[in-house]
């Protein structure tokens, strides 16, 4: 009986010293840094407000000897605005994008008029009440951003403006009075190039910036 005791103590105590070295080692390795491919970020999150000085990526110019003149400009415009963040910038103007299209589709001109200035905002309330008199309504969906890339930016005075190029799925559909389809399709996305210019003072307290300028890329 006490060789029994014996056998069974000696059996506890290997499983133990096997068990604590499973365990001694596999606590070492947790407590090692592992590195990570990408760092987080420092810098604060973008607001919900867009376009203003927020965040995405690099400046990519199309056109040879245009990319001297748009460094110059974004620097000029970050050295009169220090709180300027191109990358945040192009995070606004995406979101602004999405936005001011959702907003015509709908012929919302209470955001229209937020995030534009007096002739784009004139242009679009004409287009939508040429849309309303003619018994037409929009169901046009923005599937998705593929790129957005500056392809100009200048200070004037105080006033910073950046023109930007929006490459863009859009399934666009038109309907009648009666919801009937007379144009378009949502089964079939268009690939839709837009030059964007928005613009802002940088000597005011608002950061917000507005689209001042459409045309087609």
């Amino acid at each position: 009986m006490i060789t029994e005791i014996v056998i069974l103590a000696m059996i506890a105590a290997f499983l133990g010293l096997r068990l604590y070295s499973v365990l001694g080692r596999r606590s070492e390795h947790e407590e090692e840094v592992i590195p990570h491919r990408f760092e987080r970020s420092e810098t604060p999150p973008p607001t919900d407000h867009a376009p203003r000085a927020l965040r995405q990526p690099v400046v990519r110019i199309a056109g040879e000897g245009s990319a001297p003149v748009n460094e110059a400009g974004i620097r000029a415009i970050a050295a009169a605005d220090p709180g300027f963040d191109l990358l945040g910038f192009l995070e606004g103007a995406k979101g602004a994008y999405g936005m001011i299209l959702e907003a015509f589709w709908k012929g919302d001109k209470g955001t229209l008029r937020e995030l534009t200035d007096d002739d784009v905002y004139e242009s679009f309330a004409q287009a939508i009440d040429a849309r309303e008199e003619a018994g037409e309504t929009l169901d046009n969906r923005l599937i998705r951003i593929e790129d957005a890339t500056v392809r100009s930016a200048e200070l004037d005075g105080r006033t910073a403006r950046i023109s930007v190029l929006f490459v863009a799925d859009i399934a666009a559909v038109t309907r009648d009075a009666d919801g009937n389809v007379v144009a378009g399709s949502l089964d079939d996305a268009i690939e839709s190039r837009d030059v964007w210019t928005f613009s802002r003072n940088v000597a005011s307290a608002d950061p917000n910036w507005v689209l001042d300028e459409t045309d087609e890329g």
